[in-house]
């Protein structure tokens, strides 16, 4: 695919730059309390504002349902992207109506401009493929060239994302040329021992990407939700822990296939247990129990990986020259439950290898937990493009941007 320097070569002054970046950032209200997502596409919009360009910034935010919403309008973000680049943002109400129109017609060399919601129009994200043509029809109409710089967008068959750059000359931003060239690093002529660990509420969400791992991978360690169908399937109790009993067979299955190839796929053989889940808003002492993994009581719930996986964990990512993480160990955002989730990370920190915190939620726990971004090897953007990616599927966001 054509790189954002290739552009830059051929000079952008004057000329209508549409970057699809990815602004879904979390709100509490209209505070941002994340801003990684917009400082990721920075190094973009920067470089294509001093060069000259007219740059249209558009992104989607939640799941609005096709129509305005306030409570997902990108108003937010726009003024952060203005704070960061020291420079005023313009702000378009709407995504190819009016607002949009004399927005971006009023636009100077060098000047910035964000669009209101993707997704506030329903052809953003209609499974029909005229719907969708003729939303990026309208799209296209505003810019001269695209700019695909919203990796965390990559997989959805979305206008913006895979109509639109089939209508304009289009180019891949410097985040997806990162991003893609930090997963190849795991796909192609991988560095080992490459150790992945997998947390995360729901084991169905990470199927696919066990199957390709197992094949792949010299060790897989469990945890997070996941871990208690896992540790099912072995038998054991797993109390009122979070549980999927359909996907026990698939799970049993891969425990018997990591066995016959080779690979180490560890679980947790401690959990911090609970009567109950912890109120997260209050963050109330919730006094959690340490048992060991195959004697969790009936009554209680498992919440975190306990001290003794922990140190298991650590060992198991001491050696690794290539690491994964996709998915917290627990409950991270409770004090009481956090200290698996940051175990995992600090092991990763202290690893000789290269480190790729697979963006969601991992990417959320190590920012919330206070740790420096910079002591990773990469920190990724988009949790499900980045596993889809590992599973081998084809990302049509990607796919458009090659054509």
């Amino acid at each position: 695919m054509k790189t954002i320097d290739e552009l830059l070569s051929e000079g952008v002054a004057g000329k209508r730059v549409f970057v699809r970046a990815d602004l879904n950032v979390p709100l509490d209200g209209t505070t941002i309390t994340d801003d990684g997502r917009i400082r990721a596409v920075l190094p973009t919009v920067k470089a294509l504002a001093e060069a000259g360009a007219r740059v249209v910034v558009a992104s989607h935010l939640g799941r609005p349902k096709g129509a305005p919403d306030p409570a997902f309008s990108l108003a937010p973000a726009a003024t952060r992207l203005g704070e960061l680049l020291g420079a005023e943002v313009a702000f378009a109400a709407d995504t190819v109506g009016d607002s949009a129109t004399s927005t971006v017609s009023g636009l100077t060399d060098g000047k910035v401009a964000v669009l209101e919601n993707l997704r506030f129009n329903a052809g953003e994200t209609s499974k029909d493929d005229a719907e969708r043509a003729a939303f990026a029809d309208r799209l296209a109409a505003l810019a001269d060239v695209y700019v695909g710089d919203g990796f965390g967008a990559v997989h959805r068959k979305h206008a913006s994302v895979f109509d639109l750059p089939k209508r304009l000359p289009h180019y891949a931003g410097y985040l997806i040329a990162t991003e893609v060239g930090v997963l190849k690093k795991l796909t192609e002529d991988v560095k080992r021992p490459y150790v992945v660990a997998l947390g995360g509420a729901k084991v169905s969400d990470k199927l696919a990407v066990i199957d390709q791992l197992l094949g792949k991978a010299d060790r897989l360690l469990i945890g997070g939700g996941m871990a208690y169908t896992f540790l099912k399937a072995k038998g054991y109790e797993v109390g009122r822990s979070l549980l999927q009993e359909d996907q026990i067979p698939a799970v049993t299955e891969y425990l018997e296939r990591a066995e016959k190839q080779g690979v180490e796929l560890v679980l947790p053989v401690d959990a911090l247990v609970a009567p109950e889940f912890p109120d997260l808003k209050t963050k109330a002492p919730a006094n959690p129990t340490a048992v060991a993994a195959d004697a969790i009581p009936a009554d209680q719930e498992g919440l975190d990986i306990g001290p003794e996986t922990r140190k298991l964990y650590a060992s198991k990512l001491a050696d690794a020259a290539t690491v994964f993480w996709n998915g917290p160990m627990g409950v991270f955002e409770h004090p009481d439950y956090a200290e698996g989730t940051k175990a995992v990370a600090q092991a990763l920190i202290d690893s000789p290898g290269f480190t790729v915190v697979g963006g969601g939620d991992s990417a959320a726990a190590v920012r919330t937990l206070g740790f420096d971004e910079q002591a990773f090897g990469h920190i990724s953007t988009g949790g499900g493009a980045s596993l889809e990616y590992l599973e081998g599927k084809t990302l049509p966001g990607l796919a458009a941007l090659e054509d």
